[in-house]
């Protein structure tokens, strides 16, 4: 349980006033009273900094031997300790689920990522109260609390103006949260929460804007205020970075640093970075590289032009990477100016899966693209090399870096089986805490392991009832028993893996695993049945990198943990399997809630704004019409209508005065259809007609727009969005924010000069599914 505050005041006649009996209504005070006091943690708690950085890759820093150098992490696990076996879930938003509960990732409802969720418990994507986080746990124990960055833990269908705002940063235990909700946000442009308020940068890429460079600005603040208020008061700061998921937005001088530096390719790069991680000694020496990913193309099955847009895509990784650290190091600076930094516990997870391959074998400057299972066109990629980084492209490099990222382990994110998605860099720094400077550790931990790590720090106990609500016993075990003792028996021997269908089980040194699907490949190809899946046995005390498949040589004990996988899995919600990825991100196909699932017409006033995909109309893959009410004056310009922005997209807006509807797919096909004439002086109703051709998901459309009553243009879609238009972006009244879906106006002061009334959209009743999506939907939901 929670403590709660219940000294009682100690009678002192010299400072206190005892009233009359009169005074109190004939009852006699007998003891003086003392101001009510906040509820502090026990002497000596630490601050808790924790700082996440997305889709890192264990070989990418410097601190693990990787390319990108990363002078703040250097710095920190040359004070503090390094784990070289330290394990995340293989995806965002359970990793993040998994850190703040102390859980696993199912036993929360976080069995995939937010956007993905289904009817399934372990896949629900709702945090039950049971398992209160982190936050919550320290904010009740007297800790100021505040999250700055990525969330990604709610429901995509709650992150809307309505509400409920339970599940939001501030509704899970934080008293401050400045960031952005979702799985990915455009670094030029973003679209962020204070609180819950939608905000802003006032400033642009023009003006030298960044978000890594914003986030931080705003953590600094945030402790200094909280040091500066309540300096006996300790703190939890939590900063998730959106670098280096994609988008890879980095400045140009960044990225210059690198230049010529991959040229050798991503063969060259894993040895180089293995004999380094044997040299810093998070790898034994005898280690081997773990066997290449089947399908990939190594460097020299490249061309030319492959290898000169590979070798780029990498050094804006790179540059991405180092620039985030350096921001990071700027809070760091901040802790020891203020004096804080030796007694902040602060944990630099370098990752929260492994190196994302969803760039496919080729990488793409339009992420959606490859999301879609659409590859991109190399020699245009080639012509746009100069651009790598800025706010003209989202881009992700190819598979092969990836694969370097993760060196010395086989795989990427999502896949939960072998280790190139799950195995992460961690440096723990704690001056006060910890004796031990610059040493590595090679106990196996795992993410839910982070929570009672703090709590112990802290001298705080799992709390077994936090508001009212008995909880769930938390699954982790703290790290601190090693930090100063390289010799401690390790306090975790078993653990469960399983991601969109790949799964694996990890028990006193041994892995049994399955890979079942490939990362980039995120459109359903066709039934997998996951007993055709092969499983894969290694023996990680002889074989670290699980190099050396044992499944033929040791076939009772490979059966043995198969089995021991079925309990696991069995306990913490992980059944019924679900191998979907993009299909799973339109809620029509993953069968969960649907905010306006039913209503066939709904109407947004003159300022509705910051609708996500989620939150705004279902518009993929039916028939509907979107009618917009106006007043405006001859020649009057800008949006009416929008959703989406750059690299996903639709927009109704006017220009020259002449109403126009733009189509973005993945930010490579634009379509535009124009009126015939300028639009008067006056009351006006704009209607643009979606006639859908009732095909598969993303099948063709017609276009018509009608303004009062006649029709002024038509035009033809040859294929639509079928399960996302953007991840970052969000539909809005009367303006286009974040990223323009179209060059017709520009970012930001693209406003409509007139006045709109009202939106209406009138929507087909039903989604129009094909037969393959209709009938796994319906599987999922009757397994």
């Amino acid at each position: 349980m929670l403590p709660v505050d219940v000294r009682t005041a100690t009678s002192d006649a010299r400072a206190t006033v005892q009233p009359t009996v009169a005074a109190t209504g004939g009852v006699p005070l007998t003891q003086a009273r003392e101001p009510i006091r906040p509820v502090r943690p026990p002497a000596g708690a630490p601050n808790v900094l924790v700082v996440l950085v997305d889709d890192m890759g264990f070989g990418a820093s410097s601190a693990y031997g990787g390319p990108c150098r990363m002078p703040t992490a250097d710095r920190l696990a040359g004070g503090g300790v390094r784990m070289s076996r330290f394990h995340v879930t293989a995806l965002c938003s359970p990793t993040r689920a998994a850190l703040m509960t102390g859980r696993n990732h199912h036993s929360v409802g976080m069995g995939v990522t937010s956007e993905m969720s289904t009817l399934e418990p372990g896949y629900s994507g709702y945090r039950p109260a049971s398992a209160a986080t982190m936050a919550q746990i320290l904010g009740g124990n007297g800790y100021s609390t505040a999250a700055f960055g990525k969330w990604h833990q709610t429901p995509p269908v709650e992150v809307n103006a309505s509400g409920p705002f339970t599940r939001w940063p501030t509704g899970e235990g934080f008293d401050a949260f400045y960031g952005f909700m979702g799985a990915e946000m455009n670094h030029w442009y973003p679209q962020l929460y204070d609180g819950t308020t939608p905000v802003e940068p006032v400033r642009t890429p023009a003006d030298g804007y960044h978000l890594s460079e914003d986030l931080v600005d705003h953590a600094v603040d945030w402790v200094r205020t909280q040091q500066a208020l309540t300096p006996d008061k300790p703190f939890f700061a939590y900063l998730a970075l959106g670098a280096t998921h994609a988008p890879f937005h980095v400045p140009r001088a960044w990225v210059d640093r690198y230049e010529g530096r991959f040229d050798a390719g991503w063969d060259a790069q894993r040895e180089a970075t293995l004999r380094r991680q044997q040299q810093l000694g998070i790898v034994p020496t005898g280690a081997d590289l773990a066997p290449w990913a089947a399908g990939v193309p190594h460097w020299d099955e490249l061309d030319p032009v492959e290898r000169r847009v590979a070798a780029r895509f990498m050094e804006t990784y790179a540059g991405f990477a180092e620039h985030a650290d350096h921001h990071v190091g700027r809070l760091v600076a901040a802790l020891e100016e203020m004096g804080v930094l030796e007694d902040t516990l602060l944990l630099y997870l370098l990752g929260d899966n492994g190196a994302s391959g969803e760039g496919g074998p080729l990488g793409t400057l339009r992420e959606h693209l490859v999301g879609h299972g659409i590859a991109d066109d190399t020699a245009s990629m080639d012509e746009a090399r100069d651009s790598f980084g800025d706010e003209t492209t989202y881009g992700i490099y190819p598979v092969g870096w990836a694969l370097a990222m993760n060196t010395p382990y086989q795989w990427t994110k999502q896949v939960a089986s072998h280790y190139g998605g799950t195995r992460d860099g961690l440096v723990v720094h704690w001056p006060n805490g910890i004796a031990a400077r610059g040493v590595v550790r090679h106990q196996w931990h795992h993410v839910i392991d982070v929570l009672p790590t703090v709590l112990e720090a802290a001298g705080l106990p799992h709390p077994t009832l936090v508001n009212g609500v008995d909880q769930q016993v938390i699954e982790g075990t703290s790290m601190c028993y090693c930090f100063d003792d390289p010799d401690a028996a390790e306090r975790r021997t078993t653990q469960y893996f399983e991601m969109v269908g790949n799964r694996g089980i990890y028990h006193e040194g041994w892995t049994a695993v399955t890979r079942h699907g490939t990362p980039w490949l995120m459109v359903d190809a066709g039934d997998r049945p996951f007993e055709d899946d092969v499983w894969e046995l290694y023996d990680t005390t002889t074989d670290w990198t699980q190099a050396h498949d044992l499944a033929d040589a040791d076939p009772e004990r490979l059966a043995a943990l198969r089995e021991l996988f079925v309990i696991e899995a069995g306990r913490h919600q992980v059944f019924p399997l679900d191998d979907r990825v993009t299909e799973r991100e339109n809620p029509a196909v993953a069968g969960r809630l649907d905010l306006h699932h039913g209503r066939t017409s709904i109407e947004l006033g003159p300022h509705t704004g910051r609708l996500t995909e989620e939150a705004a109309p279902n518009l993929k893959n039916r028939s509907h019409t979107v009618t917009v009410r106006l007043e405006a004056t001859e020649g009057d310009d800008g949006v009416l209508v929008a959703q989406g922005g750059r690299f996903g997209g639709w927009s109704l807006y006017c220009r020259g005065g002449r109403p126009a509807y733009a189509y973005n797919l993945h930010g490579r096909d634009l379509t535009t259809v124009r009126a015939e004439r300028v639009l008067g002086t006056g009351r006006h109703e704009v209607r643009m007609r979606f006639d859908y051709a009732g095909g598969p998901p993303g099948d063709a459309a017609r276009i018509t727009l009608v303004v009062d009553g006649e029709q002024v243009g038509t035009g033809e879609l040859p294929a639509t969005t079928a399960f996302y238009f953007a991840f970052d972006e969000t539909l809005n009244v009367g303006v286009d924010r974040g990223s323009p879906v179209t060059d017709d106006y520009p970012a930001r002061d693209n406003a409509f000069q007139g006045t709109v009334h009202a939106v209406r959209f009138d929507l087909d009743p039903q989604s129009q599914l094909g037969a393959q999506a209709r009938a796994r939907l319906t599987r999922m939901v009757n397994d």
